[in-house]
């Protein structure tokens, strides 16, 4: 990959990650309901989603997908139910808090597999790969030190769109003050049962 494949590659990975998606929408929940280490967490899990059908599509496994798609059907199915029952301990938790009661937000590992679920349950994304990598690198003889530098672009790219979303969602959450958060909490709360019913209904 020369510096112009690498240049071009790295601002097509960061438009794609800045278009409000599903991930999007799942980082911004879990920044305002769990703060901005939650967010981190939901993104590593999308990063390595996508990484994860980055390689298939690099070295030529997408037909070893292709074969297993009713049990990756499976996995849309997990993740559907995990997000719509985060989301309703989510909701339960803001009705802690209104009386003032702990609310738990759950562990860096259940936003990680949030993120992850989100991620690999859109099983079709190993095909949009399969047409969107081969512009930047031959597919048919992708180097080692290539592997790397498309693994770093995706890293930063993806990663630094979403945590820059989440960012953003924690800050305006802050201006608006308690009473607003909490609101915002409860709609989080809904935006992530809305998600796991949307996949769902999608499978």
């Amino acid at each position: 990959m020369t510096l112009t494949d690498i240049t071009a590659l790295f601002a097509a990975m960061l438009v794609l990650a800045a278009v409000p998606s599903i991930s999007v929408l799942a980082v911004t929940a879990r920044a305002v309901t769990g703060g901005f280490s939650h967010a981190a967490a939901t993104t590593a899990g999308i990063v390595a989603g996508d990484l994860v059908f980055i390689l298939l599509s690099l070295f030529g496994l997408a037909v070893l997908f292709e074969i297993l798609d009713e049990q990756f059907y499976l996995i849309k199915y997990l993740g559907s139910a995990y997000l719509i029952w985060l989301g309703i301990i989510l909701w339960r938790g803001n009705n802690r808090m209104a009386s003032r009661e702990p609310a738990g937000n759950g562990s860096l590992l259940s936003s990680f597999l949030a993120g992850l679920l989100i991620t690999l349950g859109d099983h079709k994304a190993i095909l949009f790969y399969l047409g969107f990598l081969p512009a930047f690198v031959d597919l048919g003889s992708v180097t080692s030190v290539e592997v790397f530098q498309i693994i770093t672009i995706t890293i930063v790219a993806v990663g630094g769109v979403k945590l820059t979303y989440a960012w953003v969602a924690i800050r305006a959450g802050s201006l608006l003050g308690a009473s607003a958060a909490s609101v915002m909490n409860r709609l989080a709360a809904g935006l992530l049962i809305a998600i796991g019913l949307f996949l769902l209904v999608t499978a």
